[in-house]
């Protein structure tokens, strides 16, 4: 009978060893942020990672395809909007959790071109010709209707009094880095992006740069979804540190919160 217990506890002993590492393995964070915020982000999860081991799977779009996603049921632990109005969108339709909420970064839109463009150098101010800067070219940008950096760049364009003449032109992207791509390749002559967006594609320069006045404030709210996993407090405690901070203010983000240690 010792015998065989002996044998028991040294089973359960292994047992427990083969189990603690797989639980380990197991804490995988969901993330679901707007698409200006890949290079960025992932720098942020790469340090939480190495700090931590818990490990990230992030879906990168525009915010309104997030918040719709999270909506449907989507499992996601947190989302990352680039703009008040879909993360309040969420917590209309009660998929955040509310307290979690946070006005985490700023940001600033810009006007782009190819690299090797001629045009350079744009003052935006009223009255602004951006159809007659075009030329025959197309302007990237999100779509006005749903994307963030599309509703931004509308509003500033509305206020400046450049929208109705360049409307025509513009080519309406699915997401920020969508309209990126757009310019960088050349299939388009110019583009409204995020100047985070631009500072990490080498294939555009910025010629221009939005006043702050002449759209609504660039806010990127962060929360945990109501479904979130409870390490995710922690990484939402995390976003808000000085690490972070460093690292996200390095790609061009503003922070707007006072940084924990």
């Amino acid at each position: 009978m010792i015998r065989i217990a002996g044998l028991f506890t040294a089973f359960a002993i292994l047992a427990s060893a083969s189990l603690s590492p797989a639980s380990a393995e197991d804490k995988t964070i969901t993330v679901f942020a707007a698409a200006s915020m890949k290079n960025a982000l992932d720098e942020v999860d790469a340090a939480y990672t190495a700090k931590t081991g818990v490990k990230f799977s992030v879906s990168y779009a525009a915010s309104s395809v997030l918040a719709k996603q999270i909506e449907q049921g989507a499992p996601a632990d947190v989302f990352v909007s680039a703009d008040t109005d879909w993360m309040d969108y969420a917590a209309s339709k009660k998929t955040i959790n509310e307290p979690s909420r946070v006005n985490l970064l700023g940001n600033s839109i810009v006007l782009i071109a190819p690299k090797d463009s001629k045009v350079d150098n744009v003052t935006i101010a009223q009255g602004f010709d951006l159809a007659k800067l075009a030329g025959d070219g197309k302007i990237a940008t999100g779509d006005v209707k749903s994307v963030p950096v599309g509703k931004y760049a509308k509003a500033a364009l509305e206020k400046l009094g450049a929208w109705q003449a360049a409307e025509p032109k513009f080519a309406m992207a699915e997401s920020v880095r969508a309209a990126l791509t757009l310019v960088a390749r050349g299939e388009a002559a110019l583009g409204i992006v995020y100047s985070t967006d631009a500072k990490v594609e080498p294939g555009v320069k910025i010629v221009g740069t939005f006043p702050a006045d002449s759209h609504p404030a660039i806010i990127y709210p962060v929360a945990a979804t109501t479904t979130a996993k409870p390490e995710t407090n922690d990484y939402l405690a995390f976003l808000r540190s000085t690490a972070a901070k460093t690292i996200l203010e390095k790609y061009g983000f503003k922070f707007l919160v006072s940084p924990t240690t």
